[in-house]
């Protein structure tokens, strides 16, 4: 049996971001979430669709005939910068949005490093889909380390970017009304202003993206 078929993200992804945006909707009326809130969690869903949109799909099914017949071994590229080139610069991009929202979403986004390790995990979840896809579906993607690579330096940039924003003062108050509550950009903002002496409330830097 010869089958050929393409699965596009639109019909996967869009009726998800539907249901996403109609669920934000309801808590908004409700009066559990505010609207920057809001926005900021509508606009970190349409960024992750986005990315598998670009990553993930389209699924292509091939069996049979049109299977694609190389190895998946042969599909990963371990090594890493030996074929490195200007290709990896969008890999970098990609993610530049992902280091900005990482602090606004997540509380244990709390330095540089903690950035990179989430990021290079979203990364690496990427491209396991990416292989189990080729394993199952034949759909012909392959998996490299420099991708990986290239993802967490632009989680790095992103980070570096938000802590830039958060300490301008005309970009900090809109960036930490629009945070989670147990956000580490809004965690952090309440321990540098509470009153000297708060019992768990030493005040601490900003996140700085150390060297």
């Amino acid at each position: 049996m010869d089958i050929r078929i393409q699965v596009d993200s639109a019909p996967v992804l869009g009726p998800l971001l539907v249901l996403f945006a109609v669920g934000t909707v309801v808590q908004v009326w409700r009066g559990a979430w505010n609207k920057r809130r809001a926005l900021l969690q509508l606009a970190a869903a349409v960024y992750v669709a986005a990315v598998l949109s670009l990553t993930v799909f389209p699924l292509n099914v091939t069996w049979g005939e049109y299977a694609n017949q190389a190895s998946w071994v042969g599909q990963i590229n371990p090594v890493p910068l030996l074929t490195a080139d200007v290709t990896m610069i969008p890999n970098v991009i990609m993610m530049v949005p992902a280091g900005f929202l990482l602090p606004l979403l997540f509380r244990h986004a709390t330095s540089w490093s903690r950035a990179a390790l989430m990021t290079a995990a979203a990364s690496l979840f990427l491209e396991a889909a990416q292989l189990l896809s080729y394993i199952v579906l034949n759909n012909g993607r392959s998996v490299d380390i420099n991708d990986v690579l290239a993802n967490t330096l632009g989680g790095i940039a992103g980070y570096a970017l938000v802590t830039l924003a958060l300490r301008a003062p005309a970009l900090s108050g809109p960036l930490l009304a629009a945070s989670l509550p147990r956000s580490a950009a809004l965690q952090d903002d309440r321990r540098r202003t509470a009153p000297a002496g708060t019992p768990g409330q030493a005040p601490i830097a900003a996140p700085v993206v150390r060297p």
